[in-house]
């Protein structure tokens, strides 16, 4: 082996050289930055700016509540939930992005204490989410299409509409539901 195919030692007093990172592209920068300004909007309790961030065709499926189409009805959901929740916050916890898709892990917390939501009437009860929107951002920063998931069922146990997990009541839910399914399955067998 030649001298200079001998990898140098690192001097023992010096700590070990972390791999560098991969550069990001100015495009993928650019789809975060717009996944954070638009919960920033969110936070901001800015149901314009939330819906300003939208494509004219742009679509936003809240998977456990249905799909929106276009800014106005994103202002409108947007409009809905903060006179339902007058104290909610948006934070988000991490954006991971391309170049054309922001993925966005969020917290809401709000109280449910001001107008109905989803045609519920409000409660009082304190709602704390936590979530997943997939931002489909095209090359002039507008949202095309969003996927949002958060848990449908912990959203209703926390205003009341469902039990609590694990409660007598939700034991006695699931059993009653459970025999009704069994009784469905022997009656269509006869």
């Amino acid at each position: 082996m030649v001298e200079a195919d001998v990898p140098a030692e690192q001097p023992a007093n010096l700590p070990a050289k972390k791999p560098a990172k991969p550069r990001r592209s100015a495009r993928a920068k650019a789809v975060e930055e717009v996944g954070r300004s638009y919960f920033e909007a969110i936070d901001s309790r800015d149901a314009d700016a939330a819906a300003a961030h939208f494509h004219p065709d742009g679509i936003d499926d809240i998977v456990a509540l249905g799909v929106f189409r276009g800014p106005d009805e994103v202002r409108d959901f947007f409009r809905e939930m903060f006179l339902a929740m007058p104290d909610a916050t948006m934070k988000v916890e991490r954006i991971v992005a391309d170049h054309e898709v922001a993925g966005v892990q969020w917290r809401l917390a709000g109280t449910f204490d001001g107008g109905p939501f989803q045609g519920i009437e409000p409660t009082g009860k304190r709602v704390e989410l936590r979530g997943f929107d997939a931002l489909e951002i095209d090359e002039d920063g507008k949202i095309t299409r969003n996927t949002g998931y958060y848990d449908g069922a912990a959203f209703a146990r926390a205003i009341g509409l469902l039990p609590p997990q694990d409660s007598g009541v939700d034991k006695a839910m699931l059993a009653g539901f459970n025999a009704v399914t069994k009784l469905r399955k022997a009656v269509a067998s006869r």
